[in-house]
């Protein structure tokens, strides 16, 4: 079992830049892949950035490629995203996501743990 709290969101400017963070519980930390996805009001939940177990592979989705950048701390169970050039349509709920797997994914359905979610308001 595997809890997680993420933290970080806030309101913030366009072209701003925010780091959300991810604490998870466990001591299995290093064997879950990680992931962070994202709901607008009155959307589907998306895939934001994902990161294998040892932090070597990444990947991002389409709509931040280049704008933010996914890392973590196996010693200290913490997954970060930072975000930069933030824009109004990356308001959102941010959820941190961990998978029962080494492998990174950007599919919502691999993933069996997540954690409550941290508000992202981006004015323009």
């Amino acid at each position: 079992q595997v809890q997680l709290v993420e933290s970080g969101g806030g309101l913030v400017q366009a072209g701003g830049s925010l780091m959300l963070s991810c604490a998870a519980s466990g001591r299995t930390f290093s064997n879950y892949a990680m992931g962070w996805f994202r709901q607008a009001p009155g959307k589907e939940r998306d895939f934001v950035a994902t990161i294998n177990w040892t932090g070597g592979r990444k990947n991002s989705g389409d709509a931040v490629k280049g704008r933010v950048t996914i890392s973590r701390d196996n010693a200290k169970n913490m997954v970060y995203l930072q975000m930069n050039n933030l824009k109004p349509e990356d308001t959102g709920v941010y959820y941190c996501a961990a998978r029962r797997s080494m492998v990174a994914s950007t599919a919502e359905s691999d993933y069996d743990y997540w954690g409550q979610g941290t508000q992202v308001t981006v004015s323009s």
